[in-house]
């Protein structure tokens, strides 16, 4: 994987605006017009980067997206809590409002990102989250200003580059989540630079099917059946689950093998599974993990995604959370300090091992300072 300049690749940054594109898609609650923050992660994982420029003169004024407003502005998804926030930990750091309030962002508008780098000298991007989304303010301003990664996206391309191209194997990668057809690019991407796949969550249906198992009210993609049925004829080693628990045709919670009947719906992988499925992680060097075994926000069905957590976080293998889902069930069970990295971006990760390089990244290496 090509490299990416460094803050130190910016030169002297005395007396320079410099735009910081963040990630501060922080989760909130509370009444639209009083939105309060519950976890301040994203914020405090900007400021290594904040401090190493205002350190040595810079100011630095932040950009970031919140939420989904889809072009205009949204009262829940105002800024100004973030920029309470950001005062208390840098103080002088200037935020700009969210950035999807102006559906220039989102289309990548030029004018938009004139505006953006009106009276800025230089640009970083630290939002490893968006790095995969050729919006304005990731592929913008590298056209025309002096460019770096910060802290956080360089570490996320030193880490995952350094999987994706020479892992210590055997190489594991577990995948979860709830539809094949979302990760299916990433699945077959994995299978030609990992040793084993091991399949759980929702996706694990479509597989099964492949396989001839009825999968009753699951969640089965069938125009992906026959993807997955070549798939698993490829002689690649691929591990699915052989036993399921879930809800019966009455509601009630019960325990299957791969052959569930007509009405049950699978929600997690069984004991069994879980138990298989962890031996093949601590059996390994290298474990890439990405998405839940289950649903594992009801108890009931926690406990194929949690065995899996604590396999994670108890394997002498270098291990890696793809973020999202799998991140949130790992702080869940307390257990994300337990892991070797813990991925600031599901989507970016999962097409960063898929690809081998992101919009944002590419952006950055054709930045005027390092042509």
């Amino acid at each position: 994987m090509s490299r990416v300049p460094s803050l130190e690749d910016l030169g002297n940054v005395n007396g320079k605006r410099v735009l910081v594109r963040t990630d501060f898609n922080v989760p909130m609650s509370g009444p639209d017009d009083a939105r309060v923050i519950t976890d301040d992660f994203r914020i405090r994982a900007a400021l290594p980067t904040i401090e190493w420029l205002t350190s040595r003169g810079a100011h630095v004024v932040c950009a970031s997206h919140l939420g989904r407003p889809k072009g205009k502005p949204v009262a829940k998804y105002s800024m100004a809590p973030v920029r309470a926030r950001l005062h208390e930990l840098a103080p002088g750091v200037e935020l700009l409002e969210n950035l999807r309030f102006d559906d220039g962002e989102e289309g990548n508008s030029p004018e938009f990102v004139s505006q953006l780098i009106a009276g800025i000298d230089m640009y970083v991007n630290d939002a490893f989250g968006a790095a995969h989304r050729s919006h304005a303010s990731v592929v913008g301003p590298p056209r025309t200003l002096p460019s770096a990664a910060g802290r956080l996206l360089q570490k996320e391309v030193e880490v995952l580059g350094a999987m994706r191209d020479n892992p210590k194997r055997p190489f594991v990668a577990v995948l979860g989540g709830a539809k094949v057809s979302d990760k299916m690019g990433v699945i077959e991407a994995l299978l030609n630079i990992v040793d084993s796949l091991v399949i759980g969550g929702g996706m694990c249906f479509t597989f099964l099917a492949a396989k001839g198992y009825p999968v009753g009210d699951s969640i089965c993609e069938l125009d992906q059946v026959a993807t997955c049925r070549r798939l698993l004829d490829s002689g690649k080693t691929i591990y699915l689950p052989d036993d399921i628990v879930g809800l019966d045709a009455n509601g009630d919670f019960a325990t299957y093998g791969v052959r569930l009947p007509d009405g049950a719906k699978g929600l997690d992988i069984g004991p069994g599974s879980a138990a298989a499925f962890s031996d093949v992680i601590m059996d390994a060097r290298t474990v890439f993990w990405n998405g839940p075994m289950g649903m594992f926000e009801d108890e009931r069905f926690a406990a194929g995604t949690r065995t899996v957590a604590e396999a994670m976080a108890a394997t002498k293998a270098f291990t890696v959370v793809g973020g999202g889902d799998s991140a949130a069930a790992l702080a869940q069970f307390k257990l994300d300090d337990e892991v070797d990295h813990v991925s600031t971006g599901g989507g970016a990760s999962l097409e960063l091992l898929e690809l081998g390089d992101l919009p944002g990244l590419a952006a950055l290496r054709g930045a005027p300072n390092v042509r």
